[in-house]
């Protein structure tokens, strides 16, 4: 038999034990990592927090209950004045939330004076010495809404600008569902009801911030 007449059959690869472990391991990996996965939805509530902080998703989260929190606090305007000229400090302890600038709820209908980008100045009987606006937008200003619950704390942000975010969405959720189409151009000399909040900084000039404003 000469060289030419052998043949050689190539040698198909053992895989050995080590080699089955290993694909094992890989396999058990992969799988782990596929279980592990979220999918995430476009504009889900997951999808907000891979993007960051969304103002204004918080804002559309936290108004409702804000809301209802102030309406079903709300102090009628002579009863709350009368009780702020008795003893602002007692006043402020049992209608307010907050510390050093309470946060005070209040609702009023009475007549609108004179106003200025948006800001009107309201008449109020049984109501004296008393200076009493509301804002009716485009701007609103102010974190009253935020700070009217007393349970947003700085802590549950990351810094100080996402706190004022958090404030400027809420403002932004209460016009989208108080003030969207609401026509503040010529209230001067209508009767207005309005619920809302205040900061109390000086207890003879109340600033207004509305969750409910109707125009009778």
């Amino acid at each position: 038999m000469s060289a030419n007449d052998i043949s050689i059959t190539p040698m198909k690869p053992r895989l050995g034990r080590r080699g089955i472990i290993i694909g094992a391991a890989a396999f058990c990996v992969v799988a782990a990592i596929a279980l592990d996965t979220t999918v995430v939805t476009i504009g889900s509530e997951q999808d907000t927090r891979v993007a960051g902080f969304s103002p204004d998703a918080y804002g559309a989260k936290e108004f409702p209950r804000i809301r209802k929190d102030i309406e079903a606090r709300a102090v009628d305007a002579p009863t709350l004045a009368t009780a702020l000229t008795t003893d602002k400090k007692a006043a402020a302890k049992k209608y307010g939330t907050g510390g050093a600038m309470p946060v005070l709820p209040v609702k009023l209908t009475g007549t609108v004076g004179e106003g200025k980008s948006g800001i009107y100045d309201v008449t109020v009987k049984d109501v004296e010495n008393v200076r009493i606006r509301v804002q009716t937008g485009p701007a609103i200003n102010g974190t009253d809404l935020r700070d009217a619950p007393g349970d947003i704390a700085f802590g549950e942000f990351k810094n100080q600008i996402e706190y004022q975010d958090a404030g400027a969405g809420i403002n932004r959720a209460m016009k989208a569902e108080i003030l969207e189409g609401f026509d503040n151009s010529d209230l001067t000399g209508k009767t207005i009801s309005v619920t809302g909040v205040f900061k109390l900084i000086n207890p003879k000039m109340w600033l207004i911030t509305p969750v409910e404003v109707q125009v009778q």
